[in-house]
C-alpha cells in the first residue's frame, strides 16, 4: 500500500460509512443519541477529502493529516476517538511510504492503541475495541504463519464481524449505553459495528472487491 492506495482506502471508508449511515443511526438509537451514522459519515468524508487533496507520499503524515481533519469536522466522542486512531497511526508510521502486510497490521495496531488511549477502554468493555481486537489477533496469527496479505485480510474481516456480534451479552462500561447497566447486555455495540465495517472495507480493497 502506497500513499495513493491509502487515500483510496480512506475514500472507501467514507463511502461505506455513508452507505451504512442509517443502520448506524438505528443501532445507536437503541442505546445512545442516534448520531453515530452522521458522525462517521461526516468524519470519514473529511478525512478522505483531506487525503485526496494532498500530494504527501509519507503515509504516516497523510494519516495524521486525515485524523486532524476528522477531529475538526466531528468533535464528538466517537469522532474524536476515530480521529485519535488515525493520528496515532500517523505518528507510528511517519517516514513510511509503502506498507506491506506487516506495515498494514502496524497501521491497525496503532489505530487501536490511539483509540484505546483516548477512550480508556479495555477489550470486553463493549466498545469499538471489541470489533478491532479480534481482527488484530487474526492479522498477527496470519503473519506468524507466513500467509499472504489477502487471506490475512479476509480472516481479519471475519474476526472483526464475529467480535461485533459477540458484543451482545457484554456489559457496557463506557458511554451512554453504560447508563443502562445490566440491560445493556441485550444490545450489539455500535462502535464495534464501525470497527467491523472498517476492517471489511480494507479487506475488500486488498482482495480487489
Amino acid at each position: 500500500m502506497d500513499a495513493k492506495a491509502f487515500a483510496a482506502l480512506l475514500a472507501r471508508w467514507a463511502q461505506v460509512m455513508e452507505d451504512n449511515k442509517e443502520e448506524l443511526i438505528r443501532l445507536d438509537g437503541l442505546c445512545g443519541d442516534s448520531d453515530l451514522g452522521l458522525t462517521m459519515s461526516a468524519g470519514f468524508a473529511a478525512a478522505a477529502q483531506e487525503a485526496a487533496a494532498s500530494e504527501e507520499q509519507d503515509i504516516g503524515k497523510l494519516s495524521y493529516m486525515a485524523g486532524k481533519a476528522m477531529a475538526s469536522a466531528v468533535p464528538s466522542t466517537m469522532g474524536t476517538l476515530m480521529a485519535s486512531g488515525l493520528m496515532n497511526a500517523g505518528k507510528a508510521l511517519r517516514g513510511r511510504e509503502i506498507l506491506d502486510a506487516r506495515g498494514q497490521t502496524d497501521f491497525f495496531r496503532a489505530y487501536y492503541e490511539g483509540v484505546q488511549a483516548r477512550g480508556k477502554a479495555e477489550p470486553g468493555d463493549k466498545t469499538f475495541l471489541d470489533g478491532l481486537k479480534p481482527a488484530l489477533d487474526a492479522m498477527e496469527a496470519g503473519l506468524s504463519d507466513g500467509q499472504a496479505l489477502s487471506p490475512i485480510a479476509q480472516a481479519a474481516a471475519n474476526a472483526a464481524q464475529q467480535g461485533y456480534e459477540q458484543t451482545r451479552g457484554m456489559l457496557a462500561r463506557h458511554g451512554r449505553m453504560a447508563i443502562r447497566g445490566e440491560a445493556s447486555r441485550e444490545y450489539l455495540d455500535p462502535g464495534a459495528a464501525v470497527a467491523a465495517l472498517l476492517v471489511r472495507t480494507w479487506a475488500d480493497q486488498v482482495t480487489g472487491g
